[in-house]
């Protein structure tokens, strides 16, 4: 490798690491405050969240890429043409794609590994990540207690204390309703002072109160008028009551199964059996609602033994629109009814298999997407890296500033394009080839004009230059307009003039 490919990979190396670790960051941010309302309270361990974390991370590994990607290159390439050693290899006679060239190596082993990932970790990553989540969601709030507040986090218990020590933990003026018999028996518990708290596996709930009373109200499932009234005071109560809910609970990652947690040949053998039972949905919705229901007395329509068939081929034109208004009143009333019975007993008929038909159809376009996600990941680095390298050449300026605007905005770009692409393929409005491509379809001819432009030192970012070319086109509009303008001029004050005197 010569010396000046080493200096340029050097030179982009620690920006790519760098950037790619500050978009992950930020990204990563987006998904903390999405879930914070379900991680707060639960009494999480620090190793359910950092699990979670490195499987939310490893999800968002494709969306990071692209655009560390785009934001090393111009920063790279910014900072070579701003301290001019860009223009010395140039001057040496290298051109644009001979000084990149280790960069273009680099960026592609880098797509091939993204389609590895793609593929194998982000689909784990989903699995694990959806089955913690919903085991998060399924996990009741941790025992807190808030002075003069009822705490409701308990089945058909609530519980309220006057005080708790913030040191010892120690409860002082404790109301305890207790409804969780099913023959509707109800207790109510008042304490001077108690221990409320979980066992260390969180499956029972220990309680230890002192000095207190007990009021218990008995029907046995009977009418509340036969209920029986008993109360008793106590100086020290404890119960261990069973609890459920407050242990995290570890669900098998193999029931949250979707397209997002397969990878490209499981989606293949899917997108295969699911054209399969959407081609059969149909057929089976299509083919009784003609042959049952619209065209019942007509079987040239559908394909039936040749015994059946009738030659129509002399038969006239029928005119059903002409033979209605000769009909009697009740005669046109009876056709009219009848024929919006069938129409809708088709419609219900066709609303009823459709839905079966439906679901296999989402999960078709699903399984589409996913599959071209895949592929197009590796393409869309390599477009990102096209435009910002040439683009970095050309706006001359490194570190986080400009650099990271350029990027953002084109980030943007991208972003919206492909998730408009997205959500209609996912409608069925486009075919998923067109969905999930636009974007590289419509970025990859700005990564060609930037290439061409930044190899022909282009000074397409020039202020200098469009300053001039503004300058030179309002003269040249004031020396077209300048003498009309002025004859028009004369002529208002010869007119005005004229209506003065007159």
């Amino acid at each position: 490798m010569k010396t000046i490919h080493k200096l340029v990979l050097k030179a982009y190396l620690g920006p790519m690491v760098l950037t790619f670790f500050i978009v992950m960051f930020v990204l990563m941010m987006n998904f903390v405050w999405r879930y914070i309302d379900e991680l707060v309270g639960k009494g999480l361990s620090a190793g359910i969240i950092i699990e979670l974390m490195s499987y939310a991370m490893a999800n968002m590994i494709p969306m990071g890429l692209p655009l560390s990607m785009l934001l090393a290159a111009i920063m790279t390439m910014g900072n070579l043409g701003e301290n001019y050693e860009l223009l010395a290899m140039k001057s040496a006679g290298m051109s644009l794609v001979r000084i990149t060239q280790p960069l273009i190596i680099v960026v592609g082993i880098v797509a091939v590994g993204s389609f590895f990932i793609s593929n194998n970790l982000v689909p784990y990553s989903n699995k694990k990540m959806f089955s913690i989540i919903y085991d998060i969601r399924q996990q009741k709030q941790s025992l807190e207690f808030q002075d003069g507040l009822f705490f409701n986090g308990i089945d058909n218990m609530s519980i309220r204390v006057g005080h708790q020590d913030p040191e010892t933990h120690l409860l002082t003026d404790v109301l305890i309703y207790d409804n969780r018999a099913s023959n509707g028996n109800m207790n109510t518990i008042v304490a001077d002072s108690g221990y409320i708290r979980l066992s260390d596996d969180k499956k029972y709930l220990l309680v230890t109160l002192f000095h207190g009373q007990t009021y218990e109200q008995t029907r046995n499932s009977q009418w509340f008028t036969k209920s029986v009234l008993r109360h008793h005071t106590f100086d020290l109560q404890k119960q261990v009551i069973p609890m459920d809910g407050f242990a995290m609970g570890r669900s098998d990652a193999d029931m949250f199964s979707n397209a997002q947690t397969k990878n490209i040949h499981e989606l293949q053998h899917d997108i295969d059996s699911l054209e399969i039972r959407v081609n059969d949905a149909t057929t089976t919705s299509y083919e009784p609602l003609l042959k049952e229901q619209i065209f019942v007395r007509d079987n040239t329509v559908l394909p039936v033994a040749d015994s059946l068939k009738i030659d129509k081929s002399y038969f006239r034109d029928l005119l059903a629109t002409d033979s209605l208004p000769g009909l009697p009143t009740r005669e046109k009333e009876k056709v009219w009814d009848q024929a919006r019975t069938l129409a809708k007993n088709s419609r219900n008929m066709f609303a009823f298999d459709e839905s079966t038909a439906k679901e296999a159809l989402n999960q078709l376009y699903r399984s589409k997407i996913e599959w071209h996600r895949k592929i197009s990941l590796p393409v869309s680095i390599l477009i990102f890296f096209l435009i910002g390298a040439p683009l970095g050449a050309i706006i001359r300026r490194g570190g986080l500033g400009l650099p990271v605007v350029v990027s953002v905005i084109f980030f943007v770009i991208y972003y919206v394009i492909s998730l408009t692409g997205e959500k209609m393929a996912k409608e069925g409005t486009w075919d998923a080839i067109y969905g999930m491509w636009i974007s590289t379809f419509i970025l990859t001819p700005i990564a060609v004009y930037l290439t061409y432009k930044a190899t022909n030192d282009s000074a397409l970012l020039d202020t200098d230059w469009y300053a001039g070319k503004i300058k030179a086109m309002k003269d040249r509009v004031e020396g077209w307009l300048g003498p009309r303008f002025g004859k028009w001029k004369n002529r208002i004050k010869i007119k005005k003039r004229n209506k003065r005197n007159g």
